[in-house]
């Protein structure tokens, strides 16, 4: 019923079902509270920071967005991906030490040196934004198509879950960054398989076995639930309590999160220092945080029926990364978790980023300082957990290689290159591709003869209405497509092609009319002095029409969206050839803008003004009139 609802009456519903104190925990209830704070801990360990700078970014890009953003359903903070780009960055700059021990006093100092890097990406992608809002760029989240997206996030997910590995299986190496490093962080966690911490294995196959199969219930029977079963925290709650009680951080040397500061950070300045080194992987994270933020917001507006401003959008997130930056945030954008929750549950307008909000502000001030003996390995599961949906993508190949090919070459091309090389390069290479395959459906556009049904004035392709015929002594083409510099020669081939007219074909017959001419000519002259009339010939139209079945060619341009001026030059270069050998070209269903530019660049000059008609039957019935009409030549010649 929540969903068939709209904005309007939710307030409504609210007042109708009791008081709005009523309706709130009822909301609550359906949250997996727990889902609002996770991923912040969860992909801070992506970032290569401290969890508490992701309860951080769960927190502050909220409030912002809900200010300022367009997407009713979208809730903003971590996402994997957009955590392990920034923590590839990280990880370039402030690299860990082998000999790196966190207890030590150059703890803090090394932490502050990450989150100060982590926050300088999240400054400049802001300003990114910002700078993009105002030359109102929105625009370009149209060249990320669907199969791009799907492609690009399932296999970010797989980059996910490598990097995971050496938390779940208590290794200390070191991150893998450019391309290729999936493959040299598998190649790495293979060879030090031997230095496994069997502790940290078994909670990582312990929380697995848990985490999997709830996660699947939670999926399969979702809509006889009256709330999803919170694993996860239960997950945490236990494992803390067996770390605590069992001392695995000191017995069996397992990484634990360690101490979550209570309270608000204190402001400080990002590393500016850094801005020449991180601005090629900043405008990365970049395009990737926007693409993954306003195609989620396109998913739940279409689904709910209302429009998303993309420059908005841009507003909303520079603003929310510009501002974050400054409370030791790093780059935060759309996350998929929470805002499937927040949409499932009845969430209707921003007001609800509200709810999520005082989740993590609970956290911040009161619960955080009782995770600090919270295993690493257990958050590295819940990451990979976590990433099940974007796995199950696979699933809709079969049905996009049925529906077009060419989509589902974009689909692999996509996740090959974001697997085998990296995320933001592989994502350049999808989108790339998938225009590459624009520019081939334009230029390899398919040229069709139509045939007109018997007795009504539809015309359709010949080679697949059977019904259909040609109309006698008259050639109907189609063109699917633009035509412009790009396939301008594949447009002439395909035309000469259908029409038989080729170079040689058309010298031959050029040659061939101005002899007739000549001879015609010649035996009027001879006609005259003779006092006789010729009437041999009564016309060299007459000859071809013997000679050749086409006598008019009629192109309908009702499937040809822009002509560029070389495209314009191509047309009249065509009429004027036509008109050399005796075939009248015709025009039919040009749209205002295509004639336009055929008008401006001269063609009416080789063409007369009256063969351009609205539709293809009116070009039809002029010409077959024209052709019973007497000819004019057919006179005697008296002396």
């Amino acid at each position: 019923v929540v969903e068939l609802i709209n904005e309007d009456r939710a307030s409504q519903l609210l007042s109708e079902s009791g008081d709005i104190k009523n309706g709130t925990n009822e909301m609550f209830l359906k949250f997996d509270l727990f889902t609002f704070f996770q991923p912040g801990m969860a992909f801070a360990l992506l970032t290569s920071v401290a969890p508490i700078f992701g309860l951080y970014t769960s927190f502050f890009p909220v409030v912002l967005y809900m200010i300022f953003g367009t997407g009713r359903h979208v809730s903003t903070g971590t996402f994997a991906v957009v955590s392990l780009m920034t923590g590839s960055v990280v990880e370039q700059l402030v690299p860990t030490p082998l000999a790196f021990n966190s207890s030590s006093s150059e703890a803090a100092n090394f932490e502050a040196q990450r989150i100060g890097v982590a926050s300088a990406v999240a400054l400049l992608s802001g300003i990114v934004m910002l700078c993009m809002f105002g030359l109102q760029l929105g625009f370009l989240s149209t060249y990320l198509s669907e199969p791009i997206v799907k492609a690009f996030t399932s296999a970010a997910a797989f980059h996910v879950t490598v990097s995971q590995l050496q938390s779940m299986l208590g290794l200390r190496l070191p991150r893998h960054t450019g391309t290729f490093s999936l493959f040299k962080t598998l190649a790495s966690v293979l060879e030090n398989l031997s230095h496994t911490n069997m502790a940290e294995l078994l909670i990582s196959v312990v929380c697995l076995a848990v985490l999997v199969p709830v996660k699947e219930i939670n999926t399969r029977f979702r809509h006889h639930l009256r709330t999803p079963i919170p694993v996860e925290i239960f997950t945490v709650i236990i494992a803390t309590c067996v770390a605590y009680f069992s001392s695995l951080d000191s017995n069996y040397s397992i990484e634990i999160v360690g101490h979550i500061p209570a309270g608000f950070p204190k402001p400080q300045l990002p590393a500016f220092h850094t801005f020449p080194a991180i601005a090629g992987d900043t405008i990365a994270i970049t395009f990737v945080g926007y693409a993954v933020s306003v195609s989620l917001a396109m998913i739940y507006a279409d689904k709910h029926g209302y429009s998303i401003h993309p420059n908005q959008e841009l507003l909303a997130h520079g603003i929310s990364n510009t501002v974050s930056s400054f409370f030791t945030c790093f780059p935060s954008s759309a996350t998929l978790a929470t805002t499937n929750i927040l949409e499932s549950a009845g969430g209707y307008t921003q007001l609800s980023g509200l709810f999520t909000s005082l989740v993590v502000l609970i956290v911040l001030l009161l619960i955080g300082p009782l995770f600090y003996f919270l295993p690493k390995a257990v958050l590295a599961c819940i990451n990979v957990t976590s990433l099940r949906q974007m796995f199950l993508q696979f699933q809709d190949l079969p049905e996009l290689w049925r529906i077009s090919r060419l989509d589902f070459m974009v689909w692999v091309v996509t996740w090959l290159s974001v697997v085998v090389l990296n995320v933001d390069l592989g994502l350049a290479i999808g989108v790339v591709f998938s225009m590459m395959t624009v520019i081939c459906r334009t230029q390899r556009a398919d040229c069709s003869v139509l045939g007109r049904a018997s007795n009504t004035e539809i015309y359709r392709p010949l080679e697949s209405h059977s019904k259909c015929y040609e109309v006698p002594g008259v050639k109907i083409l189609t063109y699917n497509g633009p035509i412009y510099y790009g396939n301008r020669s594949f447009f002439r081939e395909k035309m000469s092609r259908v029409l038989g007219l080729t170079p040689e074909e058309i010298r031959s017959r050029e040659k061939a009319r101005k002899a007739l001419e000549k001879r015609e000519s010649e035996a009027s002259v001879s006609t005259v002095e003779r006092g006789i009339a010729n009437t041999s010939f009564s016309s060299v139209n007459e000859f071809f029409e013997s000679e050749t079945e086409v006598q008019a060619v009629l192109i309908d341009c009702s499937r040809v969206v822009f002509v560029d001026v070389a495209g314009a030059r191509l047309f009249t270069q065509m009429c004027t050839e036509c008109q050399k050998i005796g075939v009248r070209v015709y025009l039919a269903n040009c749209n205002e803008s295509v004639l336009k530019i055929l008008t401006s660049s001269g063609l009416m000059s080789h063409m007369n003004p009256q063969h351009i008609f609205i539709t293809v039957h009116d070009a039809v019935m002029y010409i077959q009139q024209q052709r019973e009409k007497p000819p004019e030549n057919n006179t005697t010649v008296w002396v």
